[in-house]
This record gives structure tokens, C-alpha cells and sequence, in this order.
């Protein structure tokens, strides 16, 4: 079999994996799920307040094998402002529960929170809608008899010739 030619186009995420799982796995993260899913874990209401920074996994004793020994706990380190890192912290019970889950084992033994500003991605500007004139322009060409029916997809016709 032939190997693929050097310029076929991949996927964003194929390029990018390998450099993000090493930055994460430097952060105790096995994979990026946590960070991606973070509203659908800890719910919309806590991921409003706060992001996790990393886990945190404690070291094996010393003379011990991985095997032989159950591993402990972790910490998971949460990024949260400062107003809302005493509801955060009242929280951790709850927190600690969802992640647990999520992970399907007792992962996570307790919180740590870092008081700094959260990222928050830029939410994009809502677009004004369709102009009505274009639309019934549009409904007015389409040769359908139910009327609801025509003017829903002149809607749709003036919002994507709008683009």
C-alpha cells in the first residue's frame, strides 16, 4: 500500500493532537475530554465560574509497585475568580461527585481552587436577520401552495443568500 501524498488535507485536530496531549499529560491530564466537556460535567452553573487548571496525582511510596498498591486520590486544581470561589468551594462535594463520575472511578479526592481571572472565548456578535423585503421576494418565486410552507423558505433563501 502506498503511503497518501504529502498535501491531502487532515483534520485540524489530527495535527494538533500530539502537541496538546503533551502539554495536558504535563498537567496531569490524561486527555483533553475533561477541559472540552467541562460545562457537561460540572454543570452549566459551575463552569460559568470556573475552569480546571490540572490534576494533580500523588506519587507512589516509596518500595511500592503500581500493581500491588491502590493509587490515592487526586486533586483537581479550578481556576475561579474571586467572588465566586467561596460558592465554588461549597461546591467541591457536588464537583467531586460529577468528575468521579465522568472518570467512572474515585479519580478526584478534593479541590484546590487558584484565584485568577477565567479565560472566556469572545462570544461572536449576533447577526441581524434577514430582510423581510428579500424574503417575500424570494417566497414570492417559489412555487409551493402552502403559504407557511413558502414564506419559512423564503426566510431561509434571504438568510442564506445574506451570507
Amino acid at each position: 500500500m502506498s503511503k497518501p501524498p504529502r498535501g491531502y488535507p487532515r483534520a485540524l485536530a489530527e495535527l494538533t493532537g500530539a502537541t496538546l496531549s503533551d502539554v495536558l499529560r504535563r498537567r496531569g491530564f490524561a486527555s483533553s475530554e475533561l477541559i472540552a466537556r467541562w460545562a457537561e460535567i460540572a454543570g452549566v452553573e459551575i463552569a460559568a465560574l470556573s475552569q480546571p487548571i490540572k490534576i494533580s496525582w500523588p506519587r507512589l511510596r516509596e518500595g511500592s509497585a503500581e500493581q500491588d498498591e491502590a493509587i490515592d486520590a487526586a486533586t483537581l486544581v479550578l481556576r475561579v475568580e474571586g467572588p465566586a470561589a467561596l460558592d465554588i468551594q461549597h461546591q467541591a462535594p457536588v464537583i467531586i461527585e460529577r468528575v468521579n463520575r465522568f472518570f467512572g472511578w474515585s479519580a478526584i479526592g478534593r479541590i484546590a481552587l487558584r484565584q485568577a481571572p477565567l479565560r472566556r472565548r469572545a462570544r461572536p456578535p449576533d447577526r441581524p436577520p434577514p430582510d423581510p423585503a428579500e424574503a417575500e421576494r424570494i417566497a414570492a418565486a417559489i412555487p409551493i401552495d402552502d403559504d407557511a410552507l413558502r414564506r419559512a423558505l423564503g426566510r431561509l433563501g434571504a438568510a442564506v443568500k445574506r451570507k
